[in-house]
């Protein structure tokens, strides 16, 4: 049964906590709803799923959600937050392939989470047999992980975002013969891969990220990939319109940066146009 967190400021939203059982990472997994209090049947809501949705708590997402519709600033949006578990480091990162050190070998089992017990659970549990469209956001390796399973489902999703992402993940060690073209796994999976001209990126990195610098450039290895990232998808057919980058200067690795850049994510992807 739910939990209701819902806060006497909210007038529209209600959050609601749901212990998840899932056969395929044999754990519960913890996931927070926000939705309006009173969903309409007769809306198409869009659905937005969130990695590491614990620190969506930290960063009163309520709030931010609240605030934008109080305004009436984003179109009818259903927001999922997943609680990471204690296995997060082999549950999240690619499918594709573990990185160096065998981390990310459930990723694979975790896509089978996402596509076959939770979005199903979701329609049950809202009464929604679909949604107006779908999309996947994550913070640092809960983002390499979103981007990883949109990446390779695309048919499901429209928008990924990208918050601080785990970019560097790769298939060697630095000391052992590592190569920015050859190793970096999502890099590979996008260069690899087809043209799907519906999906859209948000980036999103903090100056102050990290202090990396692997090649001695004079630019963090975060951005550095995420940089790099961009020129992958635009050599693929994406452009300006598909991809958008934010840099928060003096932004850090951590919740409270996120939680800067999450309204302009929010606006990018279902803002409401105002009428001229």
């Amino acid at each position: 049964m739910p939990t209701s967190q819902l806060s006497p400021c909210y007038k529209k939203l209600e959050i609601q906590e749901y212990q998840l059982y899932s056969d395929y990472l044999e754990r519960e997994v913890v996931l927070d709803i926000y939705s309006p209090k009173d969903i309409d049947a007769s809306i198409h809501y869009s659905l937005l799923l969130v990695n590491d949705g614990q620190d969506l708590k930290t960063m009163s997402f309520g709030n931010i959600l609240n605030e934008l519709w109080e305004h009436t600033q984003i179109e009818p949006l259903i927001v999922v937050g997943i609680h990471c578990g204690s296995n997060r480091k082999m549950e999240y990162g690619t499918a594709y392939s573990p990185d160096f050190e065998g981390r990310g070998a459930k990723a694979g089992l975790y896509a089978k989470f996402i596509f076959d017990e939770l979005i199903p659970f979701l329609r049950k549990e809202l009464k929604m047999p679909s949604f107006k469209d779908k999309s996947f956001a994550g913070f640092s390796l809960g983002a390499l992980s979103a981007l990883d399973i949109v990446w390779n489902q695309p048919n499901q999703f429209n928008r990924v975002a990208v918050f601080s992402g785990s970019l560097w993940w790769r298939k060697k060690a630095y000391d052992e013969g590592y190569d920015d073209e050859k190793d970096r796994l999502m890099h590979l999976q996008i260069r690899k891969a087809d043209f799907y001209p519906w999906l859209r990126f948000y980036l999103q990195c903090g100056s102050l990220d990290e202090t990396a610098d692997r090649n001695k450039n004079g630019i963090i290895d975060s951005i550095d990939d995420t940089l790099d990232l961009i020129v992958e998808l635009k050599a693929k057919g994406y452009t300006q319109e598909h991809i958008e980058y934010h840099l928060i200067e003096g932004g850090k690795h951590d919740v409270a940066t996120w939680g800067l850049a999450f309204p302009a994510f929010l606006k990018w992807g279902w803002g409401v146009k105002s009428e001229e």
